[in-house]
C-alpha cells in the first residue's frame, strides 16, 4: 500500500482442511444472508476535462455501497466482463475459517478471468462500522472500490448518539501518476471542469482511504468527533485534523451549528509524505454549506480549513497516540496476555536494479525503489498461495517457509543507512499454528530516508500497544506497553523513523 511498490510478507495460519473452495467451512453465522452481483465492466468516465474508460462494478465509480449487519453472511457474485483479471478483497473483515473469500490474487486465489465468475461467501462476525472492498491485483483498486457498511444487529444501538444522517466519505487517488485525489469519485472544486459536492444536516461521516497515500483531513470551522476505527468502536475524542492512512476507516461525528450561517465550508484532504518518492502532491476539496434561504451558494463568504505541514510526523504521533478501545463489559479490548511467537520486522525501501531497456525512478536511473521486510521483497507467485498450501503436494516449488523471524544482520535501523541498499526477491512464508498469540515489532529503517509505511493484515485485527521513534528498545520500551484499552486496527501505518508494537491472536 502507498508508495512503497511491492507485498512483503504473507502469514499462514494453519487450521486443517478450512480453506481453498466455496464449499469449505465458514463461521456460523445466526443472521439472514444478504447477497450481491458485482459485473465489472468498463464505462467512460470524465473528469478534469478529460474523457477516459476505467474498470468499474455495475458500471458505478466508486462502486455501489455492501450494507450488512454485524451476524449476517455476505455472497457475493464478481463476474468479468472486461479483458484484464479481477479479484476483489473485502479489506478488514475478520476471515474466520473463510480465507478463501479474502480476494488478493495469487495469495488466497487465482485472479478471476475474463468471462468467468467466482463467488464470495463470509460472515461478518465481531464487527460493526464502516469497511470497505477493493480490486486486488494490478492498480485495478484505483477505480474499483465502494464502502462496505456494517451495522448494528437489530435491535442494538450505538455507543454514542444516534446521527441524523450518515454518508460515506471515500477518498480516492492512485500513486505519483494519478492527477487528482477525489471524494467520492470527484476531484472537487480547486480542479477545473468538476462538480461541487454538498453535505447538510448533521452527520456520521463514514471516512474510507482508498487512495494510495496517507491523508490528512479537515472542514473548516468544525469539530470532528472520532468513534470509531477499522469497524472497532473507540473512546470518542474530539479533533480539528484527521490523518488517515491507506486502506483505514475511521467514522466522525459532524455537529451542525445551533444556527445556520450564512458560510460556506471547504472539506480539504492532502498528502501527509515524509519518503523520497514521488507522490501526488495536490489537495481534494469538498464543500459543506448550510440550508438557508438568504443567498445563493456562489455569494457566500469561503471558509478554508488549515491542514499541517506534508511532512508534519510529530503531529501524526500525536494523533495516532489518541485511538484507545472501548475496554467495556460489551465491547472488550481482549489483549492476549501471554505471547507464543515473536517477530521483529524491518520495514523500509531498498534498491533493485533496473530492467534492461527501461527507465526507472530510482535513487539513480539504473536502479528503482523496491519495498522489503527484513531486506526481503515479495514475489508474486504463479499458483495462488492458499491453494498451494492447502493442496500441500503443490507447494514445493511454489514457496518456502523459511521468512526470517527476524533481521539476518541487525543494523541501526534509523541511524546512518548501509552502503547497500540492494534488497532480496522471494516467495518466503511464516506458518504458524492456529490459535497462537503473536507479537510483532515493526521498525522503519532509514536505508533510503524513513518514511511512514502503510501496512494491513489481511483477514484478522491486531492492537497497537506501543510505538516510538527511534530503534526499538527490548528491554525499556515493552514496559510503557498499553494493554488495558490499546486501539484494534487492520491497516496501520508504521511511524517515519520509528518502530510499532502489535499482539494479535
Amino acid at each position: 500500500m502507498g508508495a512503497s511498490p511491492a507485498i512483503v510478507m504473507i502469514l499462514f495460519v494453519a487450521v486443517g482442511c478450512f480453506m481453498a473452495y466455496p464449499e469449505a467451512v465458514t463461521a456460523k453465522h445466526t443472521g439472514i444472508t444478504r447477497h450481491y452481483t458485482f459485473n465489472i465492466k468498463l464505462k467512460n468516465i470524465t473528469r478534469l476535462c478529460h474523457t477516459k474508460s476505467i474498470d468499474t462494478v455495475n458500471r458505478k465509480f466508486p462502486g455501489p455501497r455492501v450494507i450488512t449487519r454485524e451476524g449476517n453472511r455476505l455472497v457475493v457474485k464478481v463476474v468479468n466482463h472486461v479483458p484484464n483479471n479481477i479479484s476483489s478483497h473485502w479489506h478488514g473483515v475478520r476471515q474466520l475459517r473463510s480465507g478463501w473469500a479474502d480476494g488478493p490474487s495469487y495469495i488466497t486465489q487465482c485472479p478471476i478471468q475474463t468471462g468467468h465468475s467466482y463467488v464470495y461467501n463470509f460472515t461478518i462476525t465481531g464487527q460493526r462500522g464502516t469497511l470497505f472492498w477493493h480490486a486486488h491485483i494490478s492498480w485495478l483498486r484505483a477505480t474499483v472500490y465502494g464502502p462496505l457498511i456494517i451495522l448494528p444487529r437489530r435491535n442494538e444501538s450505538y455507543p454514542f448518539v444516534k446521527p441524523y444522517k450518515e454518508v460515506p466519505i471515500l477518498f480516492g487517488g492512485g500513486p505519483n501518476v494519478s492527477d487528482a485525489y477525489t471524494f467520492n469519485g470527484l476531484p472537487g472544486p480547486l480542479y477545473n471542469c468538476s462538480a461541487k459536492g454538498k453535505a447538510r444536516e448533521t452527520y456520521l461521516l463514514r471516512l474510507i482511504n482508498a487512495a494510495l497515500s496517507e491523508l490528512f483531513f479537515s472542514i473548516a470551522d468544525h469539530s470532528l468527533t472520532v468513534v470509531e476505527a477499522d469497524a472497532v468502536y473507540v473512546k470518542p475524542f474530539e479533533t480539528n485534523v484527521l490523518m488517515i492512512t491507506p486502506g483505514q476507516t475511521t467514522n466522525v461525528l459532524l455537529r451542525a451549528k445551533s444556527t445556520a450561517p450564512n458560510v460556506t465550508f471547504l472539506m480539504l484532504a492532502r498528502p501527509y509524505a515524509t519518503g523520497m518518492g514521488t507522490f501526488d502532491n495536490t489537495t481534494v476539496a469538498g464543500i459543506l454549506e448550510y440550508e438557508t434561504p438568504s443567498s445563493s451558494l456562489k455569494n457566500r463568504p469561503l471558509l478554508k480549513p488549515g491542514l499541517p505541514a506534508i511532512n508534519a510526523t510529530n503531529f501524526v504521533a500525536n494523533f495516532t497516540s489518541k485511538f484507545r478501545s472501548l475496554a467495556t463489559a460489551k465491547f472488550p479490548a481482549n489483549v492476549p496476555q501471554k505471547v507464543d511467537k515473536k517477530f521483529f520486522f524491518t520495514v523500509g525501501l531498498g534498491t533493485k536494479p533496473c530492467p534492461k531497456n527501461q527507465t526507472c525512478q530510482g535513487p539513480t536511473n539504473t536502479t528503482k525503489f523496491s519495498a522489503s521486510m527484513n531486506n526481503i521483497s515479495f514475489a508474486l507467485p504463479r499458483i495462488a498461495l492458499l491453494q498451494s498450501h492447502f493442496f500441500s503436494q503443490y507447494s514445493k516449488g511454489v514457496y518456502t517457509t523459511d521468512f526470517p523471524a527476524f533481521p539476518l544482520i541487525p543494523f541501526n535501523y534509523t541511524g546512518t543507512p548501509p552502503n547497500n541498499t540492494v534488497v532480496n526477491n522471494g516467495t518466503k512464508l511464516v506458518v504458524i499454528p492456529f490459535n497462537t498469540s503473536v507479537e510483532v515489532v515493526l521498525q522503519d529503517t532509514s536505508i533510503l530516508g524513513a518514511e511512514s509505511h502503510p501496512l494491513h493484515l489481511h483477514g484478522y485485527n491486531f492492537y497497537v500497544v506501543g510505538q516510538g521513534f527511534g530503534n526499538f528498545d527490548p528491554e525499556n520500551d515493552p514496559p510503557k506497553f498499553n494493554l488495558v484499552d490499546p486501539v484494534e486496527r487492520n491497516t496501520v501505518g508504521v511511524p517515519s523513523g520509528g518502530w510499532l508494537q502489535s499482539f494479535f491472536k
